[in-house]
């Protein structure tokens, strides 16, 4: 994982933006993605009621941890990093630990893995 402000290095090897809207005063040639997959991030009315709310965050992982069991885009990733020895999730939000890449980090370890299904137990 990475911020999209973060300089890109030739160690993240394929990078896919996992925002729905594009990160703010970044241009295409800085964020060096190889991929945008919006579908893959929420729906703009989980992130609209999440708000980036800390106190919120347990609940809105598993809010969108149900919007991912049913997402095609889910399957679409899980290719992208089978495919690529290294794939780094790129997010433009302020905090590292209050975002919505760690929550689709975690998700996509068990999805890839066949663990137990289930969500990330954020916000403790």
């Amino acid at each position: 994982m990475k911020r999209a402000y973060e300089q890109a290095q030739e160690s993240d090897g394929y990078r896919v933006l996992v925002d729905r809207l594009w990160p703010r005063g970044v241009s295409k040639e800085r964020a060096a993605l190889d991929e945008w997959m919006k579908a893959i991030a929420p729906t703009p009315e989980l992130r609209k009621w999440w708000g980036h709310d800390a106190e919120r965050m347990s609940e809105f992982a598993h809010r969108y941890c149900a919007e991912l069991d049913g997402n095609p885009a889910v399957d679409e990733l899980s290719g992208i990093i089978a495919r690529h020895p290294t794939v780094t999730l790129v997010y433009a939000a302020k905090d590292p630990k209050v975002n919505h890449a760690e929550i689709l980090r975690e998700y996509m370890a068990e999805h890839m893995y066949d663990t137990e299904p289930g969500c990330v137990d954020v916000g403790k």
